[in-house]
């Protein structure tokens, strides 16, 4: 443990996003407190297998769920980045609204009691900030996540929390292996004869890296406070060129046909193979990037090539094995 108080903390610490972020901060010098709900040995041991200096870190066990978080005041956090979140298909509506929703207004109520906060930062998503929670059409994990967006605007506004929302797209990079992994698993695995969606599909994605480094930078610049930024490569591949492309990186036949998402719709889930919950994002929409891109122009920060991310991305995917085995995988 630092014996210096932690300046910042990050909920959701040992998830793929959440220790990417603690890694970036403790390389820029900060002290983190990693909030985590059980023992921090997978978050550390990550840690020391990407040679971060935890001297700056600070474990602590939470709970969002419950008010208060079960947490010690930590009065000198002066940042707080939420990015514990349940994300999986197939949750029952109770479990998602509770992690989603619950506690993401718990983490702000908690935020707001720090006498020098600074900021809180949320990360939503592309897809849903913004959006009805509709749990019919979007499902539990997306409308959940939707409900939450709006929960966290509303309770932070009464709360007079300066708030910035980060809604990152597919996130990819070492250790993700959920989402469009597992495209690319059936690629690899040669179980993709056609394509979900097909042409005018956009999948927008981002570097895991790139999206720590804008995480932490929002805090240090005023004007990001009570803003949303999409956090996303414009220059992504659209679904079948960027299926291609990793089909050629790996050296496997990409699929020649594809299916549109209202035949993917009807069918059944036993023929196709797709997840109800997972066709809302097999869409053609954009998304105002303008905000997000400016602010990086601002603090210095630069994406890497999509095509690089991606091809690097599926190397780390085929060398772990898509996580097979893998302890603690997200």
């Amino acid at each position: 443990m630092t014996p210096h108080p932690p300046d910042s903390i990050v909920f959701g610490a040992a998830g793929f996003l959440g220790r990417s972020l603690v890694a970036e901060l403790l390389r820029q010098g900060r002290r983190v407190a990693a909030a985590v709900r059980g023992p921090g040995d997978r978050l550390t041991s990550w840690l020391a297998g990407q040679e971060v200096d935890t001297a700056g870190l600070t474990v602590v066990t939470c709970d969002v769920t419950v008010p208060g978080l079960g947490l010690a005041d930590l009065a000198e956090v002066r940042d707080v980045y939420n990015a514990a979140a349940r994300f999986a298909f197939g949750l029952d509506v109770a479990e998602a609204r509770l992690a989603n929703v619950t506690g993401a207004v718990n983490v702000t109520e908690w935020a707001a009691a720090r006498t020098g906060l600074r900021r809180l930062v949320h990360v939503s998503g592309y897809r849903v900030s913004g959006a009805e929670p509709d749990y019919r059409r979007l499902g539990p994990y997306e409308a959940s996540k939707a409900e939450g967006d709006a929960a966290v605007r509303r309770r932070a506004r009464e709360l007079d929390v300066p708030l910035t929302i980060v809604n990152p797209a597919t996130v990819i990079g070492p250790g993700q292996f959920i989402g469009l992994a597992s495209v690319v698993h059936d690629l690899w695995r040669g179980r993709l004869p056609v394509l979900p969606g097909g042409p005018g599909v956009f999948v927008p994605v981002v570097d895991i890296g790139y999206l720590a480094r804008f995480m932490a930078a929002v805090p240090e610049h005023e004007e990001t406070a009570d803003r949303a930024y999409w956090v996303l490569d414009d220059d992504t591949p659209e679904l079948p060129e960027l299926v291609a492309l990793l089909a050629s990186h790996l050296g496997v036949r990409a699929p020649r046909r594809s299916v549109p998402v209202w035949l993917l719709r009807r069918l059944p889930r036993a023929l196709t193979g797709a997840d109800p919950e997972t066709l809302s994002f097999l869409s053609g929409d954009r998304y105002d990037t303008a905000p997000a891109r400016a602010f990086a122009e601002r603090a210095g920060l630069r994406m890497p090539p999509v095509e690089q991310a991606l091809r690097r991305w599926a190397d780390d995917l085929v060398s772990a094995r898509f996580g097979a085995g893998t302890a603690g995988a997200p």
